[in-house]
């Protein structure tokens, strides 16, 4: 067992529960004592320099601005209309939920379920979770069942798959084309500001903080603004 390493002089800069703290390495399974890390530095494992844990300047305050703001662009991206397609002098509007809705009743069950599950429930579920979580934990308290929002939270992080999404409506829209004016509606680019504000919500906060504030404001500790 080891201290991971750092950049400078470690520093707290956020709370730490009472007691001895370990890191264990995802790459080389390492167990390292964790250790308060200056804003802005991360701590990385002596064996194999894999980061451990990061201390991100303003991560709660980041994480629950992005959040709001991708909760925000979604429901834009799914009230307003996605696609305007005109093609023998008919025009169409096209909503993410009817699309899956489109697909359900094409015989394509299966393909219109993904859709719903993937662009609406796990973004729903991360964005927020996050915001659930962070914002009381931004003033020094927990909310009720934050544990295990923030456990659901973190699985369904790895099937939030809205980049891939976009990119499918990319590859289809370079079809679409050829045999129709397609026009993009408010919900499309909402959707690609979501995508955006998603990617900066995840990467705007630290496991190990959000954990520590967790268990710090659950036991009833001074834990202090968050900065």
């Amino acid at each position: 067992m080891s201290t991971p390493r750092t950049s400078r002089r470690a520093a707290e800069t956020w709370p730490k529960p009472a007691g001895t703290r370990h890191s264990a390495c995802r790459f080389c399974d390492a167990l390292h004592v964790s250790e308060p890390v200056e804003e802005g530095l991360a701590a990385r494992c002596t064996r194999c320099g894999t980061m451990l844990y990061q201390n991100r300047p303003a991560s709660l305050a980041r994480a629950t601005a992005f959040g709001i703001a991708a909760l925000t662009a979604m429901v834009l991206a799914h009230f307003f209309p996605f696609l305007i397609m005109d093609a023998a002098g008919m025009r169409s509007k096209l909503t993410l939920v009817g699309a899956a809705r489109a697909l359900i009743d094409q015989d394509s069950p299966l393909l219109g379920v993904s859709v719903i599950l993937f662009t609406i429930v796990t973004p729903l579920v991360l964005a927020g979770g996050l915001v659930y979580v962070c914002l009381p934990l931004h003033f020094g308290r927990s909310a009720p069942g934050a544990v295990s929002v923030a456990k659901w939270m973190y699985r369904s992080e790895p099937w939030n798959m809205v980049e891939v999404f976009m990119l499918g409506v990319i590859v289809s829209l370079l079809k679409l084309i050829k045999v129709a004016d397609v026009e993009f509606g408010a919900g499309f680019w909402s959707f690609g500001m979501l995508m955006l504000f998603m990617a900066a919500a995840v990467a705007g906060i630290d496991r190990e903080e959000l954990w520590d504030r967790m268990e710090i404001a659950r036991g009833g500790q001074t834990a202090g603004p968050a900065r």
